[in-house]
């Protein structure tokens, strides 16, 4: 979505912008399908996986800026054509845009936003402020629930959604399918509130919780206690973050964790791609 973003500016300043995409790939290519770029006649942002293919591309693209709207699709052997080690072989898409396609773009910039995954963090702490702003360049929305209003800082990325409920668990039940939590309150009577209703809400992927293996097991027996299906108390991620970084430093225990949740993301991606209702949609 910030791609767009760059090309709703870019036609602020210019009479056209172009937009670069990788649409397919063979064998090993520096970035996936998808990945983007805008292009203006001044320079870029965004890549598409550097080196002499990100060059060419943006050659080409500023080269179709001067001749208006259009399309142009290119074919590169990355090995024999661009000399890159890679070796594999890839699409690109540009789209240059005039200030005529600012309806469709913000139309895009819409559509974008309501695909991308809902991650609730819970909690405004030290830990809470770092992994906002770790997760501010991802493509998810973050709702970041807090009852402490004053807790959240006065300037927050794009994003970012602050929310100061009065009862905080409640704010899941509008959580989309596929929706993660991430539970890190001031409170550890609240992180159990939130875990609880968290656990039961199927719309809720993955419930991560900020502690140690001893809070889990406090946690664990607690939900079981009141209730909590056996496999969701299973999938309850705690401690946070990906092995092998032990540093309680916020800074990295966000980085870990958004880490984390990047991975979940994929996760939660390739499974539904391989789902029976997905396959059947293809067929």
């Amino acid at each position: 979505m910030k791609i767009w973003g760059h090309i709703c500016d870019g036609l602020e300043r210019h009479p056209a912008c172009a937009r670069v995409t990788v649409v397919a790939t063979r064998g090993s290519a520096p970035r996936e399908a998808g990945a983007a770029m805008a292009v203006t006649p001044e320079g870029y942002h965004g890549t598409i996986g550097g080196g002499a293919l990100e060059w060419r591309a943006i050659a080409i693209a500023q080269a179709m800026l001067s001749r208006g709207a259009g399309s142009r699709r290119t074919s590169h052997a990355l090995g024999p054509e661009l000399g890159q080690c890679c070796g594999g072989h890839v699409e690109v898409l540009t789209e240059v845009f005039d200030r005529s396609s600012l309806p469709d773009i913000r139309r895009r910039m819409a559509e974008a936003s309501e695909a991308r995954r809902r991650v609730y963090l819970f909690g405004a702490g030290h830990v809470g402020r770092a992994l906002v702003l770790a997760l501010a360049p991802l493509p998810f929305e973050v709702m970041w629930v807090d009852p402490r209003a004053s807790a959240f800082p006065a300037v927050m990325p794009s994003n970012v959604t602050p929310l100061a409920p009065e009862d905080v668990p409640a704010v899941l039940a509008e959580a989309p399918d596929g929706s993660l939590a991430f539970i890190m309150s001031h409170s550890h009577a609240l992180d159990l509130a939130i875990a609880d209703v968290a656990l039961r809400n199927a719309s809720v992927a993955r419930v991560g919780l900020i502690g140690s293996a001893t809070k889990r097991a406090r946690f664990v027996r607690r939900l079981r206690e009141v209730g909590v299906a056996e496999d969701r108390i299973d999938g309850l991620i705690c401690p946070i973050g990906v092995e092998g970084i032990r540093s309680k430093e916020p800074a990295m225990i966000a980085l870990s964790t958004a880490a984390q949740i990047a991975s979940l993301h994929e996760q939660l991606q390739e499974a539904a791609q391989a789902s029976p209702a997905v396959q059947r949609s293809r067929a």
